[in-house]
């Protein structure tokens, strides 16, 4: 390490010299160019932490690890912001499939004959959430990666609320396939929300938040879902009268297209893209090295990585079993309880709403012990417990049994969401946390659609099929938690900002030494000088 230091010559004029640190004695002055003074932060970090820069709080060296960790009150609402987005476009994904039997009832004349294809059809309107993603996630994440979060956010919401226009255009018994094109222009919206939470909360929260930052943006996500399983059948009430069909779906399309519009408004005015400057030391090394690092290459090394890699499969077998059951929960519930529309929709509260719980105080208790894959595995093991409980309890038709269950299930299966999330964070850092949330999300869409789109075969040949799919899903999951077992725990974030903490108090202790030892070196000048006069 060499710094620069004052020596003064003959005529009394000072000189640089180079010279090692641990020499002492000497004055320490940083190295300056015209550069340093115009421009406190190079065109590089000015690219990460350029909007609305607070010079303040950054030091005059260009180096990015010189830059000063700041938190703002703004992460709050740009959270809360994200969150709103996320619910809305959630409770589309739900809101026509937990009404199955009324919107098949409605689009008849646009359906196939055969029921079993009208059902594919329905389930066809969740799973295009599921298909859209697969495909798109990787161009969003390289965007997200390049122009950051607002226009990111901005394009979702507005694709959000078109899709949410165009289903109220579709209302009629022969436009169905317009009601297609709507959601899959939601879905694609979808793309734009899904993969966000880890990626903001690393780029506005504190260390010691991110998890509940994850966790509050998921908790958006589910919120949606519990919103679209419990409006729907208390809007759309009617058995099996058209037009009164009609006038309900109408006034839950039209409501929801309102508040899509708004919401848009709202992220045009107030979403930022990063705050001025960065909340932790983790943050900083990111984005120092992130303009360094390709997006195909950032790729190859999260594929590189055999834990990341084991985790990307288990995340999509638990999620992508939660769609599965999102997905056929009305044909579920009416299959063991005919004709019991409202309860179907209120399990599927249940199952969400007690996900929130689990996703806040996941996130709460890792911010705290940063115990991920001990945490990882309990929250999948009792997943497992909570399908297989839920499976025998549907058999026994007891719909009070079924409602515990459904609580337990949710509790852990949804709550493993933001848990998955910053695993991932940790054993791919300093890759974008953009770019696996995506690739996690990317595989819980294939997972769900392979497991819907199985379970509904079954359920068509087998004269116990709901048991038989429902089974197979308690099976898979514990495969799981198996591959769970065998993720190896190298938390790299961690690591990370306790190494950039250390250098911090070293650099901190050196600035200290040379200011006790200035003034001697400042005295003895003084000395040499009089003595020459």
């Amino acid at each position: 390490m060499h710094v620069q230091t004052l020596e003064m010559d003959e005529k009394g004029a000072s000189k640089p010299e180079l010279e090692d640190a641990e020499t002492g004695g000497r004055l320490m002055v940083p190295e300056t160019n015209a550069e340093d003074v115009v421009s406190p932060v190079s065109t590089e970090n000015a690219n990460h932490y350029g909007d609305g820069l607070d010079t303040h709080h950054l030091p005059l060296n260009q180096n990015s690890s010189n830059l000063e960790v700041h938190l703002y009150r703004k992460r709050w609402l740009i959270v809360l912001l994200f969150a709103a987005c996320s619910t809305s476009n959630a409770y589309q994904w739900i809101h026509l499939n937990i009404i199955g039997d009324k919107v098949v009832l409605y689009y008849n004349a646009s359906l196939p004959k055969s029921v079993y294809l009208q059902q594919v059809a329905l389930d066809w309107l969740s799973m295009v959430y599921m298909l859209a993603y697969i495909p798109l996630i990787f161009p969003l994440t390289w965007l997200l990666d390049k122009k950051g979060l607002r226009l990111v956010i901005i394009a979702g919401s507005l694709l959000n609320a078109l899709g949410a226009w165009l289903k109220c255009a579709a209302l009629h018994p022969d436009r169905f396939a317009l009601v297609v094109f709507a959601q899959t222009t939601c879905a694609i919206a979808q793309v734009f929300i899904l993969g966000i939470p880890a990626h903001l909360a690393a780029v506005w929260f504190g260390p010691n938040e991110v998890s509940t930052a994850t966790a509050f943006g998921v908790f958006g996500n589910q919120i949606g879902c519990a919103l679209g399983f419990l409006l729907p059948p208390e809007i759309v009430t009617s058995a099996q009268d058209v037009e009164a069909i009609e006038r309900e779906l109408k006034v839950m399309l039209y409501g929801g297209a309102v508040i899509t519009s708004v919401l848009f408004v709202l992220v045009l005015i107030f979403f930022q893209n990063r705050p001025p400057s960065p909340p932790s030391q983790a943050q900083i090394l990111a984005a120092s090295g992130s303009s360094d690092e390709a997006y195909c290459s950032s790729l190859r090394n999260l594929f590189a990585n055999a834990s990341f890699v084991l985790l990307l499969v288990t995340y999509g077998i638990n999620t992508g079993s939660y769609y599965a059951i999102g997905t056929l929960l009305n044909s579920l519930v009416l299959y063991y309880f005919p004709h019991d529309h409202v309860n179907a929709g209120r399990i599927g509260l249940t199952l969400v709403v007690a996900g929130v719980a689990g996703s806040i105080l996941s996130g709460i208790w890792l911010d705290r012990t940063k115990c991920y894959k001990l945490t990882t595995i309990v929250i999948y093991a009792m997943s497992c417990v909570g399908m297989l409980c839920f499976t025998l309890t549907l058999c026994l038709s007891k719909i009070w049994a079924v409602f515990l269950c459904s609580g337990i299930l949710g509790f852990f299966m949804t709550g493993y969401l933001p848990v998955g999330f910053e695993f991932a964070a940790e054993l791919t850092y300093p890759e974008p946390e953009g770019t696996s949330s995506g690739l996690l999300n990317a595989s819980a869409q294939i997972f769900g659609i392979i497991l819907t789109l199985g379970i509904r075969a079954v359920t068509e040949k087998l004269q116990n099929g709901m048991l038989a799919g429902n089974l197979a899903i308690t099976a898979v999951l514990l495969l799981g938690v198996v591959g769970t077992i065998l993720i190896r725990s190298d938390l790299r974030r961690q690591v990370a900002q306790l190494t950039r903490l250390n250098e911090a108090l070293i650099e901190e202790e050196v600035v200290s030494d040379v200011k006790t030892k200035s003034p001697a070196k400042v005295e003895r000048t003084d000395t040499n000088d009089a003595s020459d006069i």
